[in-house]
């Protein structure tokens, strides 16, 4: 009895063990497959996503040639600009380091290309970087692109607030000479929203993590203080 019953009880072990082991599989095969579904539903997501982003685009009037930012100046010598306007960073910059771009751009010594990306919506409860940006390329399209992006440096708002309102962008651009009705159905329409979603990706796409960046020609510098802009033409220019 004791034999048979020693043989059962190992038998049973053996039988609990099987089970256990088809459970096992169960559960990994299981997991594989949820796995699988959800890479696939990811992939699915990003398709539709992908196809809904907007590939289409309208670039104001002064644009570069690959509609990523404003350009202006005719000089040897390619300066790239990226700034977000709500970036205190951008707006330091411009305090300390505009004047000596538009003296090198007056002076026939480097052409601009103004990039107003929208990387800090993050910063704003209503997208105040893509408002501000899309409002910059209705300014280029009244000839008052230069003037609008410094006057809304000046009246830069805080981060982690609203931003200005539509009504205040188009007080600021009637402000710098814009025709107040066309320059208001411009920012209310949205009208370049898309050109600088496209900003902001080709940036992205360069390599360019942060605001400000400047580029000389390509190059980024890492100095730039008057003196550092200065010099980095005058290299480019040999």
């Amino acid at each position: 009895m004791s034999s048979r019953k020693g043989q059962k009880d190992a038998a049973r072990v053996v039988r609990e063990q099987l089970a256990r082991e088809r459970r096992r599989k169960r559960t990994l095969w299981t997991s594989l497959v949820a796995v699988a579904v959800l890479v696939i539903a990811g992939g699915i997501g990003w398709a539709v996503w992908s196809s809904q982003r907007s590939d289409t685009f309208t670039a104001p009037p002064g644009a570069n040639e690959a509609g990523t930012g404003i350009a202006y100046g005719t000089g040897p010598v390619t300066i790239d600009l990226y700034e977000d306007f709500l970036c205190p960073a951008c707006n330091q910059f411009q305090q300390t380091s505009g004047a000596t771009i538009d003296q090198l751009v007056s002076e026939g010594k480097a052409r601009v290309v103004f990039h107003p990306v929208a990387y800090l919506n993050r910063f704003s409860t209503t997208e105040y970087s893509t408002r501000s940006s899309a409002a910059s390329g209705c300014a280029a399209k009244g000839g008052k692109f230069q003037e609008y992006a410094k006057a809304l440096f000046a009246k830069q708002p805080p981060e982690g607030g609203a931003g200005l309102s539509d009504d205040e962008l188009v007080d600021i651009g009637a402000g710098v000479g814009l025709n107040r009705d066309d320059f208001a159905s411009c920012v209310s329409d949205g009208t370049y929203k898309a050109w600088t979603e496209h900003v902001t990706d080709d940036a992205s796409r360069a390599g360019v993590t942060g605001t400000p960046t400047v580029k000389v020609n390509g190059a980024e510098v890492a100095d730039r203080s008057p003196a550092g802009l200065t010099a980095a033409v005058a290299a480019a220019s040999k």
